[in-house]
Parts: C-alpha cells; structure tokens; sequence
C-alpha cells in the first residue's frame, strides 16, 4: 500500500458482490463450518475487486449507483466447486455481473493490481488454509451431492481493507 493509499482513507477498497438472504446463509453457514474458525474474519462473499485505491472512492461509488439503481439483479448460478489447493470454493457464473466487473475494470485499469487486472474467476471461498488433503477431502464429498442451482445477486459493495475484518463503506442494491 503507498503512503497515497494511507493518507486518502486509510486502506484499500474492495468491491463484492452481495447475495439474497438466503443464499447468504447458506454460503455463510457452509464457511462456519468448514472455514478454520481463527481465520474465519469474515462473511462469505463474491470479490469483484481485491484491492482499489481509495483515491477512486467517490468515483466507484458514482459507477456503482449507475451500475446498480433502477438495473434488475444480474442472473447467476452455482455451476460447481473448484480446488484452491488449501481449500474450496463454489463457482459461481453471471455473465451479466461479469460485464458490470468489465466496464469497472476497463474505467480502472490503469490503476488495477495484478490480481484485479487477470481474468476474474468469480468464486465463494468456504475453505481455505487448511492442509491440502483436508480441502481434498471437503471437496470430494461436496461433489457427491453438488447440483448446480441458481443464486440471487441482490446488489453491490465496497469494503475498507485495514488489516482485519472488513469495515462497510457503501451499498448498492439492484431494483
């Protein structure tokens, strides 16, 4: 993080999608379970964006207003589970959040780390930094059951990252 990140609002922003309710509890419910509880500091979530200076903040809030107010919620599915080697995740695909990602990327990218300039595989971590074997394992037994199924998309955020749990910056809900 450069001093410029500090002075400006002291972290980076982060960008995630937000679920419906239930398919909240539900992903939450599966990282309570399965996630290391002392690594455990925050709520399922979709990352959009892991890190975005904070000199952008009143530009991205302006982008996602237009992005979000009055647009219906982007379809999107659980299509499957992938290996994070330490861990799982569910895929998830929404090519209509997808493009929301694109344009905001396109509008960022001079200013994009590596990790936000790849490609975006949008994912809900439940298990990460346990041995491989144990994620192996989860993953496994998560595949015998798995059917894909749809997932509500109910808006977008933005999160402060100092250091710990996330702190809430803004909201925007699809109509």
């Amino acid at each position: 993080m450069s001093g410029g990140d500090v002075a400006a609002g002291g972290g980076p922003i982060i960008v995630t999608a937000l679920f419906g309710k239930q398919d909240h509890a539900w992903f939450d419910g599966l990282r309570r379970a399965h996630f290391p509880p002392e690594r455990n500091q925050l709520a399922a979530h979709l990352t959009m964006f892991h890190h975005l200076s904070p000199l952008l903040e009143n530009e991205l809030r302006q982008r996602l207003i237009a992005e979000t107010r009055g647009v219906p919620a982007p379809a999107a599915r659980v299509t499957g589970l992938m290996s994070l080697g330490g861990g799982t995740a569910f895929r998830i695909d929404s090519p209509d959040l997808a493009d929301i990602r694109a344009r905001l990327a396109d509008c960022f990218a001079a200013m994009l780390i590596p990790q936000d300039a790849a490609p975006w595989r949008p994912h809900v971590t439940i298990q990460n930094k346990v041995p491989p074997a144990d994620a192996k394992a989860l993953l496994t037994a998560l595949n015998a059951d798995f059917r894909p199924r749809p997932v509500a998309i109910a808006g977008l955020a933005t999160w402060w990252y100092r250091g710990g749990p996330w702190e809430p910056l803004s909201r925007h809900m699809f109509r």
